[in-house]
């Protein structure tokens, strides 16, 4: 099966950020304007098998990008997205994040109904999954997580900052 990721790095068409093990393209086929996905250069089918560096580059680079959303096309939120094998609608055979530009009342179903589950079902899953972790199925974790840099938050040259423009909206 041809993957339509791996094709788009050899093209680079529509890419607006590429690093050495990282790619952000604009999406062709997208269901808001601005939509952009973020992917790994190499091959990895799913988010489970992407190494923890390529996977915190990704997740670095979303960021930055979810910033130039907010103040380039002026969105109110964005969803952030990771379709996870198929029965997730990953359509695609890459692991790859969406930055999804959302607007106030922009009509996009991006919301879910939780359903009320029987209280064995929950038991269930919750014993088997914390079974697996005991195992030590989460050993990896880093032991220490460095501090963010602290960046000043306020008005850029005349133009409102997106954080600024989120925290009035707070009831």
């Amino acid at each position: 099966m041809k993957c339509e990721l791996c094709e788009l790095i050899q093209d680079q068409r529509n890419v607006i950020c590429a690093e050495q093990d990282v790619i952000a393209a604009v999406r062709e086929t997208a269901v808001t304007p601005g939509q952009i996905i973020v992917f790994p250069r190499q091959h990895f089918t799913i988010f489970e098998i992407v190494p923890d560096p390529i996977l915190q580059k990704c997740v670095f680079i979303a960021n930055k990008i979810g910033m130039a959303v907010f103040d380039s096309l002026g969105a109110a939120g964005t969803n952030i997205l990771i379709q996870n094998g198929i029965g997730a609608g990953q359509t695609a055979p890459h692991f790859a994040l969406d930055i999804i530009p959302r607007r106030e009342n922009d009509t996009l179903p991006l919301q879910w109904k939780p359903q009320q589950l029987m209280e064995e079902e929950m038991d269930t899953a919750f014993i088997e999954l914390k079974e697996q972790i005991d195992k030590g199925f989460v050993t990896d974790t880093p032991k220490e997580i460095p501090a963010p840099k602290k960046e000043k938050i306020g008005v850029t040259e005349g133009k409102n900052n997106y954080l600024l423009k989120s925290l009035r909206r707070m009831p």
